[in-house]
């Protein structure tokens, strides 16, 4: 695996009748980041944009950028509910415990 790439995807869905998308790696991140419309480029926005950054320079991991691309996406509303919950079940401790 690329040392690049999230854990987990982050799920992306723009409403009904439009594809899930899946990032899960920080070039794709910052392709989507790239993209988002200028007028809508807020704090939450350039936090996610320098967290990639970061990971890309290695100063960050990937699962910091994650993190921060998934507030992005939780912020904007643009997260898929399903990928925020823990896949069978699992507590967010035992999540967070296999990142490490």
């Amino acid at each position: 695996m690329d040392r690049l790439h999230f854990f987990s995807p982050v799920r992306i869905t723009r409403g009904q009748g439009h594809p899930l998308e899946e990032v899960d790696s920080v070039a794709e991140a910052m392709v989507f980041l790239r993209k988002w419309p200028t007028g809508r480029r807020g704090p939450v926005y350039q936090c996610a944009l320098n967290c990639c950054s970061a990971a890309l320079s290695g100063q960050m991991s990937p699962e910091e950028a994650r993190k921060a691309f998934t507030g992005f996406a939780r912020i904007t509303r643009l997260l898929d509910d399903e990928s925020a919950m823990p896949m069978g079940g699992e507590s967010m401790g035992h999540v967070y415990a296999l990142r490490r």
